[in-house]
C-alpha cells in the first residue's frame, strides 16, 4: 500500500469516529515528516459550531503540536475535497500538500468547483491530490446520507 494510501486509511478511521457520533463522516489527519501530528473528524452537530469542520479543527491541533501556525512541512489527508472555508485556513497555515479521498461536486474547493489550494494570487499554494482511495471516502459518505434518508422517511410514517 502507498504511503499517501496508508495515511488516508488513518483519515478514514476518523471518519468512522464521526459516523459514530452522528456527524457526517469526514475525516482528517495531519502529517509532518511521516509522523501524524494531529488527528480530526468533523463536530459540527455535536458542537452546534459551523466551523467545526475536521480539516479546521486537524489545523488547530497541528498548530499546538508543532507550535506554529505554519505548518509548511505539512501534508493534510482529509477523506472529502475541502470546502472554500477549510480552503481557505489550509492556504492561511501553508500547508505544503493536501491529500484529499472524494471529489466534492456540490462544494470542493480543491479543483472541482475552483481551486483556492494553487491560485497563485495568494501568498501560499498547496500542491493538490485528489481521489485517494475515492471508493472508499465515497462510499461512507452515500452510505451515511442513505441512512439519513431512510431514517427521516420512516420518522415521517410514524
Amino acid at each position: 500500500m502507498k504511503k499517501d494510501e496508508q495515511f488516508m486509511q488513518e483519515a478514514i478511521s476518523e471518519a468512522l469516529k464521526a459516523e459514530q457520533i452522528g456527524e457526517v463522516p469526514i475525516g482528517a489527519i495531519i502529517v509532518v515528516d511521516d509522523q501524524i501530528v494531529s488527528r480530526a473528524h468533523n463536530l459540527r452537530e455535536s458542537e452546534q459550531r459551523s466551523i467545526a469542520h475536521a480539516e479546521l479543527l486537524a489545523i488547530d491541533e497541528a498548530c499546538k503540536a508543532t507550535g506554529s501556525w505554519r505548518l509548511e512541512d505539512a501534508v493534510l489527508y482529509v477523506t472529502l475535497e475541502p470546502c472554500s472555508m477549510c480552503a481557505g485556513a489550509i492556504v492561511l497555515s501553508r500547508v505544503k500538500k493536501v491529500v484529499f479521498g472524494a471529489y466534492d461536486p456540490k462544494g470542493g474547493c480543491a479543483g472541482t468547483l475552483m481551486n483556492l489550494l494553487d491560485d497563485e494570487r495568494f501568498n501560499h499554494q498547496s500542491e493538490v491530490i485528489g481521489g485517494v482511495l475515492e471508493n472508499e471516502c465515497g462510499e461512507l459518505l452515500s452510505q451515511f446520507f442513505r441512512n439519513l434518508r431512510h431514517r427521516k422517511k420512516q420518522a415521517k410514517s410514524k
